[in-house]
């Protein structure tokens, strides 16, 4: 899976200063695949999936996935990081909805790189709850415009599958001791 491990370690470089070893994959669960892996701060462990579709499909654009990471070092549990494949344009919002709940998330690029993480931390633990019940999770964010008089930002909207979200959590939670 080396487009998987390039987004992990991606996405690792953007939420971390140094990662220290490539991911190992600990198993797949449907849609989703639980991952550890060596970082600057101690033990990382995820949960990742890729989108199921992306809208619209003429937008160029890396590889797009959610991660859920659980940090011991750091203390962080099921810290949500969307990687869209894009960087985002300034000071547009992302939003991931499961049913009826939307989730507001703050961007960050970083070269050609986009990210984004939940606004308000405490929202992350109700998001990961309705996400382990829900069938599927979409993404909204603002691609940033490209070169050019006549570039305008793009409107994405990605749909990732929610089935074996519990499984893989589970998994890297186990795997990092929380």
């Amino acid at each position: 899976m080396p487009s998987v491990r390039a987004a992990l370690c991606l996405a690792m470089l953007l939420a971390a200063p140094a990662v220290a070893a490539d991911p190992t994959e600990l198993g797949t669960f449907k849609s989703w695949t639980a991952f550890t892996a060596t970082s600057a701060s101690g033990k990382v462990c995820y949960a990742l999936s890729k989108p199921t579709s992306t809208m619209p499909k003429k937008l160029a654009r890396e590889a797009a996935y959610v991660i859920i990471s659980v940090w011991p070092g750091r203390n962080v549990k099921d810290e949500l990081q969307v990687v869209p494949g894009y960087t985002y344009k300034e000071g547009e919002p992302v939003f991931a909805q499961v049913g009826n709940l939307k989730t507001e998330f703050f961007t960050r690029n970083d070269g050609k790189a986009g990210s984004a993480w939940v606004k308000n931390v405490e929202d992350e633990a109700s998001l990961v709850k309705a996400m382990r019940s829900g069938s599927t999770l979409t993404v909204t964010g603002v691609a940033k415009a490209g070169a050019g008089k006549k570039a305008k930002a793009t409107a994405t909207t990605d749909t990732y599958s929610l089935s074996g979200i519990a499984g893989a959590i589970e998994r890297a939670r186990r795997e990092c001791g929380k």
